[in-house]
């Protein structure tokens, strides 16, 4: 599967809707994120912290600027080195080794100023070079041009010790956003074989790390600030229901991103507390609007006019999320919260059927895969519910190499899933503009790429608002996606655990403010 497909699943809160225009001044806040309070007081230093994240062994890799399919490779990748900015609550980008930037009149040219005082593990100093060359071996792997899209390697640039320069190919008023997700430093001139032991500039250093598993030690030079606790070990779990049952049998004290049936679980006990994160994650139907069945935007329609989506957020998320209304990027604050939700009405979805001329005596196959929990029911409750309409949809689960290599991106209808939904902006760029190398459903839209196009090359806040209000009712009237919910993300800890992050995507990796009580 592609590195930024599944990475940005569960990682990214990494890029937010409102870009910062003017510079924006360094320094880190005491609680960047938001956080989770499992007790009052002042945060005490000390203890470790034991955290449980999913992966498999197999799929074990240390590359900071490679594929990560494991959360627990990127939750340690993610606190021992740092990126240029990170996910915030208000404003949505918020500096990190990039203490302030600024832009040209054009949006064209960014300039990023290193934090004061930040220094590598072994007390090297962070300078421009080093960063311009961990962007450039950034952009040169396979997933490059979608993780830094429009910028060349040739236009990253070292201005002085302590400024790197970006150049977009075109006007972005958006670029610092692309910055937060896998903008990993390490220093210049490491070479693929000793990049698994380079020093970095994060609140931990990694003690030793074995098969997924790892020990981090405080970082006591940190140029961000305080970290309170002494250690973090990681442990790797391959299922959601082992690490929960880890958590509740006093094994770890975090189990991350453990997901609704866990939560169940847990209620009602006293000793955990769940954090629910919202917007953390969309499981859309991708209907194909190139060719095929669906092609007829009519059609689309009715699929979206059939659906109960209160009943799929209550019965496949079991209340853990909230109904969507067929437009990405719902935590974003420029998200278009008065096109009025999509309602149920099975009367009006049979008759643009029947306008569409669409055969209701074939039945479909919906393809999906069992990669997370609750994308598979979410197809056989869809196909029972648009039942009623007249559409007979048939349900066929795919063992996951197979869907990501014969189905995504090319079947007429499939489920699928992603994180980052904290910005319109993101995924219009990323699956929904006609030349976009992820367009999951053939959209190919030019008043959507025109309104794209405008909306990241302007800088005023007001008029770049109208536009992207522009994009998201396009996307809403006549897209490929049937997003009928999202998911929240979800937590469980000890009574004892502090401080724990409370956004969406990679912001809940930010473990840097975390604490134990006694």
């Amino acid at each position: 599967m592609d590195l930024t497909r599944r990475q940005l699943l569960w990682a990214t809160g990494a890029f937010g809707a409102t870009a910062l225009i003017t510079a924006c001044s360094g320094g880190s806040s005491d609680d960047p994120a938001g956080s989770a309070k499992g007790g009052s007081g002042k945060p005490r230093r000390g203890g470790t912290l034991r955290v449980g994240a999913l992966g498999r062994a197999g799929a074990v890799t240390r590359d900071p600027h490679g594929t990560q399919s494991n959360e627990s490779d990127y939750l340690v990748i993610s606190l021992v080195y740092d990126t240029l900015t990170v996910p915030g609550s208000k404003p949505n980008t918020e500096p990190r080794l990039a203490a302030s930037w600024q832009h040209s009149a054009d949006l064209k040219t960014w300039r990023f100023t290193l934090a004061k005082g930040a220094t590598f593990h072994d007390g090297t100093p962070v300078t421009a070079d080093d960063v311009v060359f961990s962007l450039r071996r950034l952009r040169a792997t396979p997933a490059g041009a979608s993780r830094l899209p429009g910028i060349q390697e040739k236009n990253i640039t070292a201005d002085g010790d302590s400024t790197v320069v970006l150049v977009s190919d075109h006007p972005n008023a958006e670029l610092p956003q692309l910055t937060r997700l896998t903008t990993f430093v390490v220093p210049k001139g490491t070479t693929d074989k000793d990049i698994a032991k380079a020093p970095g500039t994060g609140p931990f250093k990694l003690d030793w790390y074995r098969g997924g598993n790892a020990r981090l030690v405080r970082n006591d030079q940190w140029y961000g600030g305080d970290v309170h606790l002494d250690a973090i070990e990681v442990k790797i779990f391959e299922s959601p229901q082992a690490m929960a049952n880890a958590l509740l049998s006093g094994q770890i004290d975090l189990a991350s991103n453990v997901g609704a049936v866990a939560a169940r679980t847990a209620e009602g006990r006293g000793d955990i507390q769940t954090v629910r994160r919202p917007d953390d994650m969309a499981m859309p139907i991708v209907m194909r609007t190139a060719d095929g069945p669906f092609a007829d935007p009519r059609v689309r329609e009715a699929l979206r006019l059939a659906v109960d989506r209160e009943a799929m957020v209550k019965q496949v998320l079991s209340g853990y999320g909230t109904v969507a209304n067929d437009i990405l990027g719902t935590g974003d604050p420029a998200y278009a919260k008065d096109i009025p939700q999509r309602a149920r009405d099975l009367d009006r979805a049979k008759q643009l059927l029947k306008e569409a001329e669409f055969d209701t005596s074939k039945t479909y196959e919906l393809l999906t895969t069992e990669d997370i929990s609750g994308l598979a029911e979410s197809a056989t409750l869809f196909a029972s519910q648009v039942r009623e309409a007249g559409v007979k949809i048939k349900v066929v689960k795919q063992e996951s190499a197979v869907f990501w290599d014969k189905t995504w991106l090319k079947g007429d209808l499939y489920t699928t899933y992603w994180g980052t939904n904290d910005s319109v902006v993101f995924f219009a760029s990323k699956v929904l503009l006609s030349d976009s190398g992820q367009n999951e459903s053939g959209f190919d839209d030019k008043a959507f790429d025109s309104a794209y196009e405008k909306a990241i090359g302007t800088a005023d806040p007001a008029e770049r608002a109208t536009l992207l209000k522009e994009l998201q009712q396009i996307q809403y009237d006549r897209s490929g996606y049937l997003l009928w919910g999202m998911a929240d993300g979800i937590d469980l800890a000890g009574s004892k655990v502090n401080g724990l992050p409370t956004l969406p995507g990679y912001g809940r990796v930010q473990l840097e403010r975390a604490w134990l009580a006694r």
